[in-house]
């Protein structure tokens, strides 16, 4: 039989590097494993956190392969051993080339190793027993991706949609349209009381930002 949720996963913002990144850790009560979602530059304070409360981490998920969210993947894989990377498989490229994930924009050279899981929409992801879908929300880029947990009504959002903003798509590799219609037909379809952790800024909910978000009310 399948296993159903029975305590709502931890969710737990860790703020990196010269972006102010937000990289998530992803627990559950009482239980060691734990999800790294992104994982930016500087990531000292994120290791640091997860050990010190106890945590294993069992897979790295990215919402998507700009250079700030992923910048510490090595450091992090170096910590804590070897751990599943996975990443929508519209930017399994963009881990390998620097062109694609921004970093020569800045004059850096930002890789990771390549990714073991190639993940597509509306994918389930188990940590324990609670189930996470994968929504594909590209226009910031091509395969970014939510992670949304429906009992909780909680969702990692990545820099799709922020809090009073939305992503940006003035990337060679973003696209407009697209990213509103992620916004539109992704996000605001999920519950008000759905809360959103964006990948800069503070959190938010989907109803806040259905009716104050300048960008979706213009």
């Amino acid at each position: 039989m399948p296993q159903i949720d029975t305590t709502d996963p931890i969710v737990k913002s860790c703020t990196l590097g010269p972006w102010e990144t937000n990289c998530y850790v992803v627990s559950l009560p009482g239980r060691p494993e734990c999800w790294i979602v992104d994982a930016g530059f500087d990531p000292d304070p994120l290791i640091g956190w997860v050990r010190r409360a106890g945590l294993r981490p069992v897979r790295i998920i990215l919402t998507h392969a700009h250079l700030d969210h992923i910048a510490g993947v090595r450091e992090v894989l170096a910590q804590f051993g070897p751990i599943p990377l996975a990443i929508h498989e519209a930017e399994a490229d963009f881990l390998l080339d620097p062109d694609l994930n921004l970093s020569t924009f800045v004059e850096m050279n930002v890789t990771t190793p390549p990714a073991d899981e190639l993940l597509k929409d509306g994918q389930m992801l188990a940590l324990g027993e609670s189930q996470w879908r994968v929504l594909h929300t590209p226009g910031h880029s091509p395969g970014g991706i939510t992670l949304h947990h429906a009992p909780s009504k909680q969702a990692i959002v990545g820099d799709t949609l922020f809090a009073g903003s939305i992503g940006r798509y003035d990337f060679p590799t973003s696209d407009g349209q697209a990213l509103m219609r992620s916004i539109r037909e992704r996000l605001l379809t999920l519950p008000d009381e759905t809360r959103i952790y964006p990948g800069h800024g503070p959190e938010s909910t989907i109803g806040r930002e259905r009716r104050t978000n300048p960008f979706l009310n213009a």
